[in-house]
């Protein structure tokens, strides 16, 4: 049984005294570490690993998060090095964010990580920029889990300006700018908390050019807070009255009464590695929905090798992709009925040379680089997918074939659950939102091309399949 401690951190938030409330009775904590009006956070860091920790565990979270559900059989029993907790964001729907279970080790680890201070990802995510350091040099990986939290429903004004001032300056990137981009599009204009964050977004755009450095990109977030009240005051807004208890129950209330999403409706992408399963799962992540590639954790190796094809890790996800769930897809389809299954498909020969690439830099045996989970889900994949651990051009070409052939075969009398997709080719994102009867976000103009697990876990690390259900609450 593991021991917990909790780190709860407060800028004087809206949801602060009812947020620890509930963390205190859901996480049951033998300590409680209280992180108040320090800013910006790169000091609450500085601060929070000072602590001298001694439990098993530490859950860190934010003021902006409450807890509605009981996490303690979780907390007690895990493993993982390191826990990121989905939440139910009202601004940008299912997303990681908030509250992190964190092992003792690795937040050891972090106390020793040296930043440098030109580094421009310390100054906007102070807090996971350290940890990716150290669950690297752990030789660790991050694992996600979803919980009933509610994030960001029930904040002050000054508060949600100063957050979508910063989430402008964390979306930088091509697909992080067009993700925020697809947040807005759904956002109710008649909501003074969307209001709020979109005139902060705006704001900031016109303020710090994306060529801004690091020194003032920092002095800006330092000003943020007194910059938040003159702008409320120049549009007339009045700051909200404290949160009632009753305003949460209410909400929950109102939530639960919502019906719940049907979880036989799953999407498979059924795809071959180097088909374009990485691009494909960066495409539905853009559209909202949270797919996993290629799980490699435990419970995964566990699942597959009791031929377990309902997946644990799918109460967290909407799906998964690449080989993980190419073969299976009859059983996956006997399982859950109603989902989609997307295979996606290439340039047999160009598929050939980007897969030899692929394989050569990836042994079955003693890669330095992934852990010994890692390793037997590579080895059990490639056996059953392939046939064999090491590349073999006539063997590669038959597997390719058969696949695509045995995929057909089973979905000819099932048209609406399967799609066939080339991402290479025009048209793709048409196909795509067509298949899912989703419209296509004017923001997407190429189809996403990820090659790289990397750029993947960057940008593909989280959904926005409630907006539906945000939309109806507020």
């Amino acid at each position: 049984m593991n021991k917990v401690e909790l780190v709860f951190r407060s800028i004087g938030e809206r949801t602060s005294n009812i947020a620890l409330d509930f963390a205190i009775k859901n996480i049951n904590p033998s300590k409680v570490h209280l992180i108040e009006n320090v800013k910006p956070f790169s000091k609450a860091m500085k601060k929070i690993l000072n602590i001298d920790y001694e439990d098993d565990y530490i859950v860190f979270m934010d003021a902006d998060c409450i807890i509605m559900e009981n996490m303690q059989e979780f907390l007690q029993t895990n493993t993982a090095a390191y826990t990121d907790c989905f939440v139910m964001d009202k601004f940008r729907g299912t997303i990681h964010t908030g509250v992190h279970i964190t092992r003792r080790d690795v937040v050891e680890e972090m106390k020793k990580v040296e930043i440098s201070k030109d580094d421009i990802k310390y100054v906007l995510r102070p807090e996971s920029r350290r940890r990716n350091i150290a669950l690297e040099n752990l030789g660790e990986k991050k694992t996600f889990k979803k919980f009933r939290i509610f994030h960001d429903f029930f904040q002050y004004n000054q508060d949600i300006f100063v957050k979508y001032a910063i989430r402008e300056l964390r979306s930088r990137s091509s697909y992080r700018q067009q993700k925020l981009e697809f947040c807005m599009t759904n956002w109710n204009n008649n909501d003074i908390d969307y209001i709020i964050a979109r005139n902060a977004v705006k704001f900031t755009r016109n303020r710090i050019p994306p060529v801004t450095g690091p020194k003032q990109v920092s002095e800006y977030i330092e000003k943020l807070p007194s910059i938040a009240k003159e702008q409320l005051i120049q549009f007339n807004i009045p700051e909200k009255k404290p949160l009632s208890l009753q305003e949460v129950l209410d909400f929950r209330v109102a939530y639960n009464t919502l019906p719940d999403p049907n979880s036989e409706q799953k999407i498979f992408c059924i795809g071959l590695s180097r088909t374009g399963t990485k691009s494909l799962t960066v495409a539905l992540y853009l559209l909202g929905y949270n797919i996993i590639h290629y799980p490699s954790d435990q419970q995964t190796l566990e699942n597959l090798i009791d031929g377990d094809y309902r997946f644990d890790i799918l109460k967290d996800y909407d799906g998964i992709s690449d080989i993980t769930v190419s073969p299976y897809y009859a059983q996956l389809y006997k399982l859950y009925p109603n989902s989609k299954f997307i295979l996606t498909v290439r340039n047999k020969e160009d598929w050939l040379r980007s897969f030899e690439k692929h394989w050569s830099t990836r042994p079955p045996f003693d890669d330095p680089n992934q852990n010994e989970t890692y390793m037997k889900v590579r080895r059990l994949l490639r056996a059953g997918v392939y046939g064999t651990y090491k590349f073999n051009k006539d063997r590669m070409s038959y597997v390719y074939d058969l696949h695509k052939k045995n995929v057909l075969d089973f979905f000819r009398n099932k048209p609406r659950s399967l799609l066939v997709l080339n991402i290479f080719k025009k048209k793709a994102w048409k196909k795509l939102c067509k298949f899912l009867n989703v419209p296509r976000p004017k923001s997407f103009q190429e189809f996403p091309d990820v090659k790289t697990n990397e750029y993947l876990l960057s940008i593909a690390s989280a959904s926005y399949h409630q907006f539906k259900k945000n939309k109806e609450l507020t």
